[in-house]
């Protein structure tokens, strides 16, 4: 009876131990009702809220010219890093590795619509490669469950952008995602430690809904040569020539200080220092924007 008895314990902690496992595959659809302006028509110039940046991000962040993208042809195919890819336009389908003889997940790939991208999770207690190895935009990612709970570590990401309006993220970053699924929706929260442009960590969370009618289409990007410079240009802001940076600040009435990012302007004591602030009257920008479709500048 005791024989009986203790394999019986041992199949019911494989079962409970297989059940932790949650199958994160399918079609998932983004929701943008977290950053819309964001995400969809791209951050303000100089919006560098929320963001606990040190002085040398703050800038190469005011030293960036968006023009880049149309002159500079390397950067026009540069895709997402791992980090920004779960926060950038377009699907996601995930799918997963079994071990047929335990059964078991041995990794996660991911594909985005946004040029094309593809990671792959390791499960499978590989370690990870030293930092003088080679750096990727998707770096190299391994997980561990917690409980039903995934939890993802990159290394050896390619230095590439936190926000699209020029703040930079190094090479030296990790990124830790935990990965939760509620029944049709998927939350990632991902945390960036950063030692080179962060101060502390930035955690932001992105949302998506299973779609199983989803076709995600060929992305596809080719180089151009945009508008004419001269070769080898790139467009760019010397310290305290760049016009743009207050723009954003003088349309919602912010003070200027306000919008520069750092840790302390991620702390609810910081609203008292916000003085003067005098907001527009009325909502004119942004008002309504949870989704790519409405989306308005204008919204009167």
């Amino acid at each position: 009876m005791k024989f009986v008895s203790f394999f019986c314990l041992l199949a019911a902690l494989t079962v409970a131990a297989a059940n932790a496992q949650v199958d994160f595959t399918g079609e998932w659809a983004p929701l943008y009702h977290e950053d819309g302006p964001e995400r969809g028509p791209g951050p303000e110039l100089g919006d560098y809220t929320e963001f606990p940046i040190n002085d040398a991000a703050r800038m190469r962040a005011d030293s960036y010219d968006a023009d880049r993208i149309s002159v500079v042809q390397e950067y026009q195919c540069r895709p997402h890093g791992a980090d920004y890819a779960l926060r950038g336009l377009g699907q996601l389908r995930i799918w997963r590795d079994i071990d047929p003889a335990t059964q078991r997940t041995t990794a996660f790939h991911l594909h985005f619509l946004a040029w094309d991208s593809e990671r792959t999770i390791y499960l499978d207690d590989r370690p990870h490669p030293p930092d003088y190895a080679l750096h990727t935009f998707q770096g190299f990612s391994t997980a561990v469950w917690e409980g039903n709970m995934l939890t993802v570590t990159t290394t050896n990401l390619k230095a590439n952008y936190l926000r699209r309006n020029g703040l930079p993220r190094s090479d030296k970053a990790i990124l830790t995602e935990h990965w939760t699924k509620h029944g049709d929706y998927l939350t990632i929260t991902t945390v960036i430690e950063d030692p080179v442009f962060l101060t502390e960590p930035l955690v932001r969370s992105d949302n998506w809904y299973i779609d199983p009618g989803q076709h995600i289409g060929i992305f596809g990007c080719e180089y151009a040569a945009e508008v004419p410079k001269p070769e080898g240009a790139v467009p760019h802001h010397l310290p305290g020539a760049n016009t743009n940076l207050r723009e954003f600040a003088n349309w919602y009435g912010l003070p200027f200080e306000a919008t520069r990012g750092g840790a302390e302007t991620l702390y609810p004591e910081y609203r008292s220092k916000i003085t003067p602030y005098n907001p527009p009257a009325k909502c004119t920008r942004y008002c309504n924007c949870t989704s790519l479709f409405n989306c308005n500048v204008d919204s009167r």
